[in-house]
This record gives C-alpha cells, sequence and structure tokens, in this order.
C-alpha cells in the first residue's frame, strides 16, 4: 500500500518549480534587505549603527526558530496550505518593518518576517518529495537556486529601491509581492501530505533523535552551518566597509556590488545535479577550497572594489556548493521524515548564520575590517575541515 501511495504523489512541472523557486527567493530574501541599509536605517531612526546591525542577528535567529518549530510541522499538515500560510504571515512582518513607527517596531517586523519566511524551508522538501525517480537533487537544486538568487539579489534590490524611493519603500513592495505569489502558489501547487503524519510533539522530540542516529546530518550540518557562519560574518559588515573611507559607496552602490554574487548561485542547480550523479564529494571539496580562497580577496577588497567583488563571487559559490550539496542529500537520507530533516540541518545552518552575524559585529567593533575578514577565515577554515571529513559521496550518504 506504501508504495502505491508513493506512485500516486504527483510531479511538479517545470513552471510550478519555478514559481516554487521565485516564493523561496521571496521568503529568503526579505531577511537580507537590512544589509545593504544598515546606515540609512540606523539615520532614519536616530540610532547607532550597530543597534541598526542587530536587525540582522535577529533575522537570522528568528529564521532559525522557525525552522525549529514550524518546518516540521510539514510532517503533520498538508505542505501547500502551511506552506502559503507562513508567507502571507511573513508578507505581514515585512509589512510592520515598512511602516514601523520607531527601532523598535522595525526589529517587531524583522523578527515576525523571519520567523515565518521558513515557508521556503517547507517548499524545498515538498520539491524533493513530488520528483520524478532520480530527480530530487534536481528539484532541490532549482527550488534553491530560486532561494539563493532572491538572497543575494535582495541586497541589490534593496539598495536600488532605497536610493529611488526610500529604504521603507523596500518592506512594503515586498510584502505586496509576497501576498500576490503566495495567491498563485495556491493556485498551481497540488496538495502534498506525508502518508503517516506524526503528532507534533513527537514531530520535536524526534528531531534530535534523527541528529543523533544519522552521522551525515551530523556532518552536513556542522560543515554548512560554519561555512554559513563565515559568510555572514561578511554579510554583517560589509556594508558598514563598503560605506566607509576610501570606498564611500550610498545604498545603491552597496547593492550593486552585492550582484556580484549571483555568479556564485547559479551553481546551485548544478550541484543539485552532481548529487543525483554521486559526485557529491567533489563540490564539497570545491566549496572548501572557495570558502576559504575568498577570505584573502575580501581583506585586500576593503580599499579595492575590484578585489571585493571577486572575493564576494568566490564566497558565495563556495557556500552555495556546500548548501545545496549537502541539502540535497540530506533530502534523500530519510524520505519519510523530510521536513524534519531539513529542519534539522537548515535550524543548524541559519545558527551558525545567527552568530556569525553577531560575532562578525563585533569583530568589527575590535578591530574594523581586519578583524571581520580575521573572524571569517577561521570559519571558513573549520567549513573546510568539517567538509574534507564527509567520507562517502553524496550519493551513498543514504548509508552512512
Amino acid at each position: 500500500m506504501r508504495e502505491k501511495n508513493v506512485a500516486a504523489l504527483p510531479v511538479l512541472g517545470r513552471s510550478a518549480l519555478l514559481w516554487m523557486a521565485l516564493a523561496c527567493g521571496l521568503c529568503a530574501g526579505g531577511n537580507y534587505f537590512n544589509q545593504p541599509l544598515l546606515h540609512s536605517i540606523a539615520r532614519h531612526f536616530g540610532v547607532d549603527q550597530g543597534v541598526a546591525a542587530l536587525s540582522v542577528t535577529l533575522a537570522q535567529s528568528a529564521y532559525a526558530l522557525g525552522l525549529l518549530l514550524l518546518v516540521p510541522l510539514g510532517d503533520m499538515l498538508e505542505r501547500r496550505s502551511l506552506a502559503v500560510a507562513l508567507m502571507l504571515l511573513a508578507a505581514a512582518g515585512q509589512a510592520m518593518a515598512g511602516c514601523a513607527p520607531s527601532v523598535g517596531g522595525f526589529m517587531l517586523g524583522t523578527v515576525v518576517a523571519g520567523l515565518f519566511s521558513v515557508a521556503a524551508q517547507v517548499l524545498v522538501p515538498m520539491a524533493a518529495a513530488l520528483a520524478a525517480p532520480g530527480h530530487s537533487g534536481r528539484n532541490v537544486g532549482t527550488v534553491m537556486t530560486g532561494l539563493l538568487l532572491g538572497i543575494l539579489l535582495a541586497r541589490s534590490v534593496a539598495g536600488l529601491v532605497s536610493a529611488w524611493a526610500g529604504w521603507q519603500a523596500v518592506y512594503q513592495g515586498a510584502a505586496l509581492l509576497m501576498v500576490l505569489v503566495a495567491w498563485w502558489l495556491w493556485r498551481v501547487l497540488p496538495t502534498s501530505r506525508t502518508a503517516q503524519p506524526v503528532a507534533y510533539a513527537q514531530v520535536l522530540s524526534s528531531m534530535l533523535e534523527l541528529l543523533h542516529t544519522h552521522r551525515a546530518l551530523r556532518q552536513r550540518t556542522l560543515a554548512s552551518g560554519l561555512a554559513f557562519a563565515s559568510c555572514s560574518v561578511l554579510f554583517a559588515t560589509m556594508a558598514l566597509q563598503l560605506s566607509a573611507a576610501p570606498l564611500a559607496l550610498d545604498d545603491a552602490q552597496i547593492g550593486l556590488v552585492g550582484l556580484a554574487g549571483v555568479a556564485g548561485a547559479l551553481v546551485a542547480s548544478r550541484a543539485g545535479r552532481w548529487v543525483d550523479r554521486g559526485l557529491g564529494r567533489t563540490t564539497c571539496t570545491v566549496g572548501a577550497i572557495a570558502l576559504v580562497a575568498a577570505w584573502p580577496m575580501l581583506w585586500w577588497g576593503g580599499e579595492h572594489l575590484g578585489w571585493f567583488a571577486l572575493g564576494l563571487v568566490v564566497i558565495d559559490l563556495g557556500l552555495q556548493c556546500l548548501n545545496i550539496t549537502n541539502q540535497a542529500t540530506v533530502a534523500q537520507l530519510l524520505p519519510a521524515a523530510r521536513s524534519r530533516m531539513n529542519a534539522v540541518y537548515m535550524t543548524g545552518y541559519f545558527a551558525g548564520a545567527a552568530a556569525g552575524s553577531a560575532l562578525g559585529t563585533l569583530a568589527w567593533h575590535w578591530g574594523q575590517w581586519q578583524g571581520a575578514c580575521l573572524l571569517g577565515a577561521v570559519l571558513a577554515l573549520g567549513a573546510a575541515l568539517a567538509a574534507v571529513r564527509l567520507r562517502a559521496p553524496a550519493g551513498q550518504m543514504a548509508a552512512a
């Protein structure tokens, strides 16, 4: 009976995957609007830039909390309804941030948007579950390409819109667009439910057991968490460095610099296909090398924009190679618990991001750009060491 249920599942078409990718990009990207706008936000509310930078940590911490508490609901509720509801709540948070009368209200909107933007991580395992045989990695890669492009383009779009219409318009426009995409997802996605749903308390308690019993899950969560921590040091401090002398860029220019990282995200779909072919170890190795190599470029980039742009390309490429490979692998480990496995992995991933943002801000106050680069390089080296310890190719990790 179980095989019949699996066989009866609808298979996502290309159009539905693209809409899912767009939704993931909007949800995840919304947590990155603030990064090129920190100077403008601080000036608008009359607070120190360090206070404004706290919003970066709050967004990622709220996202990690949502991953832990909300994404596992995908193993007990109908996934289309869950994803749409979460996306609408995230839109409400963006609207709150864009209309906030005080810095406290802005921070609250940031937390609400971050908490419910985990709709993206309900859609990722759904894409894997509704894939044709042998195409799970490709589906994950397609949807994650949209998510990653959303994260990278969010900075550029936010900077340009801020320069044209003010930083509040960034959040207000995003809220409206998210409502429209959520409505369309409801129309184009099939219903999707786990064949054997479990109670919420059992879902939460089982997550620790999954982490304990699946070595591959632990290894890949650690490697990706350290990698994202390294990149988040950059994300939390790049606007502070680029807006200061000698570069002295404005919001729009900082946003345009962020476009350089899009080149790294473009490998995401290809990395998913490589996972399907059992070449995940190769992509992990490439990612580890790129992550470490990027930080000397970024160090020099503190005063030379060309080096900064190159470092941004290389570090994003490294992060995406590691994350796409690891997430596609995790999606294959235990199909009956995809949402919980993804929740454990992504909670560790964004916990690393939140820690990297917080530590990056401290490193900036301690040693300015050089201090941030040293911290980022140390975290990148830790991620590389964790990645090279992965024992088997991604396509064989289910047996690990």
